[in-house]
This record gives structure tokens, sequence and C-alpha cells, in this order.
């Protein structure tokens, strides 16, 4: 049985996704305050987190980015009343793995929770470190780096690192990054992939002086896996 941590304040909301998930088979724990459910994600055993953004006493961004921070890899569905790429942006930048904006309907939530659970348990059975050049990227244990200098990448800059280290020299489109890495119900277009390719890149070569990740005009994004790519 897969437990889910649900951190949400609404009075109606919180219980009726309790009901609604331990109906479907879920073990769910309910906290209806920022800092309780802080406490809770890092101390228990959860398989998802569903973490509302606005909360008493801590907010859900300053949450998942403290998860993170700590080294907490458990999938985040962050829910909101807010709409727009801007604050999806915000809530995916702190480390969350999906969005979803309320009102949704129980039917599109499951999905997305059975999706984070897919991710979650073959990021379990991972245990290959995919390598370009001096780049490395621990499936099983959510790191990458260069040489020996860790990198600290959100889950979806890790996840589109992934997609172009698993064919190094070769360009891979846009849409397949985002058919990879955004859940299937995103309905967004392929911007948003624009804005964490660039996010990437800053982490991944401007504090070494390179070049890896090429844009291949109409082809989309292109790892260079040589030694020290385009140094210089």
């Amino acid at each position: 049985m897969n437990g889910i941590l649900v951190v949400e304040d609404d009075p109606q909301l919180g219980p009726a996704l309790r009901r609604g998930l331990t109906a479907e088979g879920y073990r769910v724990e309910l906290v209806a305050d920022g800092r309780m459910g802080l406490e809770r994600a890092l101390t228990g055993d959860h398989a998802v987190i569903v973490l509302d953004i606005m909360l008493p006493g801590l907010n859900g961004y300053r949450i998942c980015s403290a998860l993170r921070a700590a080294g907490v890899d458990t999938p985040v569905l962050m829910l909101t009343a807010k709409d727009g790429e801007h604050d999806e942006a915000e809530g995916l930048d702190t480390g969350a793995d999906d969005y979803l904006v309320k009102p949704f309907s129980s039917l599109v939530l499951r999905a997305r929770l059975r999706a984070l659970l897919r991710r979650g348990n073959a990021g379990a059975d991972a245990r290959s470190v995919l390598r370009a050049g001096d780049l490395w990227l621990d499936l099983a244990g959510r790191r990458a780096g260069r040489g020996a200098t860790e990198l600290a990448l959100t889950p979806k800059e890790f996840a589109i690192l992934a997609c172009l280290m698993h064919t190094p020299d070769r360009p891979v489109s846009k849409e397949a990054i985002l058919d990879e890495v955004w859940d299937p119900a995103y309905t967004g277009g392929t911007a948003i992939v624009e804005v964490y390719v660039s996010t990437l890149r800053k982490k991944l070569d401007a504090p070494f002086g390179t070049h890896s990740i090429e844009t291949v005009r109409g082809s989309g994004y292109r790892l260079d896996a040589r030694p020290d790519a385009h140094r210089g």
C-alpha cells in the first residue's frame, strides 16, 4: 500500500481528498498546517506528497524547497488556486514534480498520483550511472555532477539532463523532452522546456566555462559528450 501525505488546510477539500484516496486503497495522512506538514514530510515514510501552496505557518513553496535542501526526493504534487506558467514555474523551481490547479477532478488527481508513483518506483529500481565526458548522473541516488563537483539540480532539471544523457551527441526534440519529463496531462507548450534548459545550462556550464547543451535548429537540444566540451 502506498502512503500519501496530504498537506491541505481547506476544511472541505482536505478531508475529501483523504476519503477519496483512502477509498482507492492508499494510506493517507492529512495535515492542515505548513510547519507540521514539513515536519511530517521530513520524518514520515511517504510515497508521494500532495502539497497545497497557500498554507498557514509555512507556504508550499518553502516546504518543498526545504525538503529538497534536506535531500528528501519524495515526489511532490503541488495544489494551488493560482493559474499561469509563472506560478507553475515557481512551484517547479522549488523542486515540485507536478502541479495541479484548483478546481480539479478526482480522476485527474488520481492519474497524476499514479504517474508520480511510477516514476518513484522506476527511480528506486534504477542502478546505473550515466556518463558523458566528465558529466555523471546517478539515477538511483538522484545526484549529478561534473567531475568531482556535485550539481544541485531540481527534479525537472535532473530529468531533462537524463533525457539528453541517454542519447549523447544526438538531438532530442523539445516535444520528446516534454513527453518524457512532464505529466501526460500537462497542456502547456514547449516554452516551459526552454525555460528549464536555460536554468540547466547555467548550473551545468556557466561555472565551468563549458557549453555542453547545444541548440540544434529545428531539432531540439544535443548534449556534447566530449570531455570538457567547448571549454574556453
